[in-house]
């Protein structure tokens, strides 16, 4: 039985909600996340920000300029790199993988359906500083469908 769950991420701590998107995964059921620009990332924003480009200075000997890690910029693919680290290295965290998308906003099919939240991945929960997926993307380079 495949059920379909969608999730807000709106106020959501990024790495709680993502392994609690993990559990639902292993369960079976598809997910689908909405607002993924609004989830957060705990600490100053200086920190995570750094953190974050640090690896954009990570260059090979082989072709120096135009090698390198491929890091995520839109948010769309900064959650989907840290939901992939936590799945399965095998054939069925593949297929586990394709059963998950997630939208900057919320779609216009989306609009009005259900949503469910997670109570132990609230922002309320944090007493520090945070950012959101959103800023952390534009710092990193993303300009949100603008031209």
């Amino acid at each position: 039985m495949t059920d379909e769950v969608i999730i807000n991420a709106e106020n959501q701590i990024l790495g709680r909600l993502c392994s609690n998107t993990v559990r639902l995964l292993k369960e079976g059921k598809k997910v689908k996340i909405v607002n993924i620009e609004k989830a957060v990332i705990s600490g100053p924003k200086s920190r995570v920000v750094s953190g974050y480009k640090l690896l954009f200075t990570v260059r090979t000997m082989f072709n120096p300029e135009r090698q390198g890690i491929r890091r995520p910029k839109n948010p769309i693919n900064i959650a989907k790199r840290t939901i992939r680290g936590m799945l399965p290295k095998t054939p069925k965290g593949k297929e586990m993988f394709k059963s998950l998308i997630i939208y900057v906003g919320v779609p216009a099919e989306l609009q009005g359906k259900e949503t469910i939240s997670f109570s132990n991945s609230s922002v309320s929960r944090l007493k520090g500083k945070y950012i959101t997926v959103g800023e952390l993307a534009s710092e990193l380079g993303w300009n949100n469908g603008r031209k």
